[in-house]
This record gives C-alpha cells, structure tokens and sequence, in this order.
C-alpha cells in the first residue's frame, strides 16, 4: 500500500492497552494518567478482525506496544492469533522488560519474532528514578531470556537526556561490544510529559561523535528491523548500534507505518492533530472490506513529515498513543 508520497506502508504499531507498570518521567506524571474503561478498549478478537482488515491492504508486520503490552491479559494468545494470520510475516513486541523473563518462551512459541526493550540507564538507582518504581534486575532477566529464547535480535531502546543519562552512552555502546544486543539511541522527543524537558534534548549528532570516539563503526544494512534506526557494526563487536535522529533529521520520507491507539483509533503519523475512529464502524458491524477501506483512508492522510519542532499540541501522551 503506497501514500501520496510514494512511500510503502506495511507496517501496523498497535497498542493493546494504554496501562503501565511503571511511570518513567519522561512518558507521564507520577500520578499516572487518566485510564480508559475496559469498554472502550478494543478486546483481543476485535485486534485480530482489525490487523486482518489491514493485511488485505498491504500491511505485513505489527508491533505490540501499550503503555506496557504484557500487562495485557492473555497477551500470549493474541501473539498466536496475529501470527496465524497469513498476510502478517512478522509480530514483534516493544516492552519494558520487567515481566518478560516470564513470558519470553511462551510468546517465542506463540510466533513472536523479536523484542525491543526500553532501558534508559544501566545503574540501579537511577533506573529506580526514571521509572517511579522499577527493579533493574527483572529488566535483566528478561534480556536473558529473551536471548535464550530466540527473539532476536533482540533491541535496547536507550533515550538519551542531557544531564540525566548521557553519561552512560559509552556504557551502552560497550554492551553492543560484550553482549548479542542492538543499542537504539533515540532522540528525546517533545511529547507529553517531555515536552517540559526540552533542555534534556541531546542531537544525535553529539550522541554518535561521542560514541566514535571510543569505538569503530562500520554501517550496517542486513539488520532486521521495522524502523528508522540508522545502524552500524561495532568493530569486534557482538552487537550493533543505531541511532534514532526524530528531531535532528527527519526520517519521514522513510516512514512505512500506521498506528492503532489501544482504544480503537487510527493514527497517520504520531505528531497527526487527528485520529481515524475505527473501534465504532467495527463494532457497528463494518465488513472486513470496509474496514480495510478506513486504513486504507489512514494512509492517504499521512502527512509528508512531523513537525515536532512547533511542539506537542494534543492531550495525549506517549503511553496512550502506543509508544
């Protein structure tokens, strides 16, 4: 499926639930936000009905996000329903990490392909900081199994903030050295909660020349993946780098992606001032045909690029968007 910029769309994000198990400062307030009722939220046959609709346009891969996916009950069965279907070549999960050293194998045999992890600090204290009230370890563990389990390659998404973790860059990139893992570092982006940290915005420029430094990188194009990461080899290394430029250099005329909020609406883009309600003409009874026409819609109004740098306008954040 093609946009008006000729750009193929294949690639569907959907997040099953706009709950999280922790509150990291840069996603929301400590509070939390306000939590839609179960009713509102599409249940797990309706996604399956929605990502079918959506392959018979030309999307073939999905991505589960939340807040945080494995929090969704029955998670493991959704995973087994989606990877059935014969249009979707690829079902991969975004998560903190901190249940899935107890899910990894399941969701493996399920038909889940890979894992991308959010860790933003290698230190104890300070991830316990970040997230309100998480344990480092049980992030860890799931990184562990996860491996052992085959979901590889497996990614770490490191978001980087001036005078918050930036010193642990070369700590990370030392990971791709030592371990089978694939470092992400990503731009700090003006949405909800860190809108108000615009001082914390480190451009990845500053990030890659730090890391260049120390080590040796040789471009990789052979790595799986679904996203804008522009990525590299670390010389000697068992892992691999990339880095995720959203503000400093726009990687829209690249972008093949649509996301579905776990209430049941279309996004565009994620800077998009509009959503495409598809939750209502589903549960109204929509064919299969119909609701492959409203993603369809969605793709013919993706705009040409972002525009984050006139700053978050919309009251939603990351976690009820699908991060």
């Amino acid at each position: 499926m093609e946009d008006n910029f000729c750009r193929q769309i294949n690639y569907l994000r959907i997040a099953i639930t706009d709950r999280c198990n922790l509150r990291c400062r840069y996603c929301m307030p400590a509070t939390g936000v306000p939590l839609k009722s179960h009713e509102d939220i599409l249940r797990l046959e309706e996604i399956v009905t929605l990502a079918r609709a959506a392959g018979s346009t030309g999307i073939n891969r999905i991505r589960l996000t939340g807040g945080e996916p494995l929090v969704r009950k029955n998670v493991v069965t959704l995973v087994r329903e989606l990877a059935k279907l014969p249009a979707i070549k690829e079902v991969s999960l975004t998560t903190n990490g901190i249940f899935l050293g107890s899910l990894a194998g399941a969701l493996k045999e399920a038909g889940l392909s890979r894992v991308n992890i959010s860790l933003d600090t290698l230190k104890k204290e300070r991830y316990r900081y970040i997230t309100r009230r998480g344990n480092l370890n049980s992030v860890w563990q799931g990184i562990r199994v996860a491996l052992a389990a085959g979901l590889t390659p497996v990614k770490i998404n490191v978001v980087v903030t001036r005078g918050f973790n930036d010193d642990e860059i070369l700590d990370f990139a030392r990971l791709a050295i030592e371990e089978p893992l694939h470092i992400r570092f990503i731009e700090l982006m003006p949405i909800g909660a860190a809108a108000a940290s615009a001082g914390g915005y480190v451009p990845m420029d500053e990030i890659k020349s730090r890391v260049e430094r120390v080590y040796h990188l040789e471009p990789l194009a052979d790595l799986a993946t679904n996203g804008p990461a522009v990525n590299f080899k670390v010389a000697g290394g068992q892992g691999s780098i990339g880095f995720i430029s959203a503000m400093s250099s726009h990687f829209c005329h690249r972008c093949n992606r649509l996301r579905l909020t776990a209430d049941g609406k279309l996004r565009p883009c994620l800077y998009w001032d509009g959503e495409i309600d598809v939750k209502g003409p589903l549960r109204a009874g929509a064919s299969e045909a119909e609701l492959a026409a409203i993603f369809a819609r969605a793709v013919s109004l993706k705009p040409a690029e972002h525009h984050m740098e006139t700053g978050w306008r919309q009251t939603r954040v990351m976690s009820q968007i699908g991060g």
